[in-house]
């Protein structure tokens, strides 16, 4: 088992940046993929960014330049530094945690993009 632990949601005004956080605790393996998603109101949960242990990472294309995904594996941490935010980018932000078929997923951290 894996728990997640998401932080950093809030309210920002267009333009503006947040750092989200995703703590890993319990039975991590080594070899294994973390991720960003997201869920609008009335929309599908759809993926941000992901990342390897390795560090190789993959990004939506609507996030492309203005998010970055990063990880401290000591820490068992994922990082997502989220620049240029845009109304649009107003969703609960989940984490996940993927080793094989087995996948894990925080509780979602709010984030709101408004003036």
């Amino acid at each position: 088992q894996v728990q997640l632990v998401e932080s950093g949601g809030g309210l920002v005004q267009p333009g503006g940046s947040l750092r989200l956080s995703c703590a890993a605790s319990g039975h991590i393996f080594s070899i294994n993929a973390m991720g960003w998603y997201r869920q609008a109101p009335g929309k599908q949960r759809e993926l941000v960014a992901t990342i390897t242990n390795g560090g190789s990472t993959n990004y939506a294309d609507s996030v492309k330049g203005r998010f970055t995904i990063s990880r401290d594996n000591d820490k068992n941490t994922v990082y997502l530094q989220m620049n240029s935010l845009k109304p649009d980018d107003t969703a609960v932000y989940y984490c996940k945690y993927t080793r094989g078929a087995y996948n894990s997923w925080g509780q979602g951290t709010q984030v709101t993009v408004s003036s």
